[in-house]
């Protein structure tokens, strides 16, 4: 006879002290999910909903990546990443913002 799976979710060690602010955190991204963008351009009504997907982010382990679109090439001119993702000490402008959601740079080694 097969095993049966059972659905259970094994929570890592330590999750009981990030569980209440991933909890408030989901909290503010249903406010901000529901905040009214009339009048605002599309990325700038996306970027609250970012920037705390990124506060989430730093709680599970992926500190450096603002946002999953600046690493899709798909989504970009000649099939490249984001200009964000270029590395801060090898840029000629030093302030540069993403097209997409106002990041300020998210690569790997800034």
């Amino acid at each position: 006879m097969p095993k049966v799976k059972t659905s259970r979710v094994k929570y890592p060690d330590g999750w009981e002290l990030i569980e209440p602010i991933l909890s408030e955190l989901q909290a503010k991204m249903r406010e901000a999910e529901l905040d009214p963008h009339d009048g605002k351009r599309k990325c700038e009504a996306l970027l609250p909903i970012f920037k705390i997907a990124h506060q989430k982010r730093l709680h599970p382990g992926y500190e450096r990546l603002y946002c999953l679109k600046c690493v899709q090439p798909r989504d970009h001119n000649f099939q490249t990443t984001c200009v964000c993702r270029f590395p801060k000490h090898l840029r000629e402008e030093k302030v540069i913002e993403c097209v997409h959601y106002g990041c300020g740079g998210c690569a790997s080694g800034d």
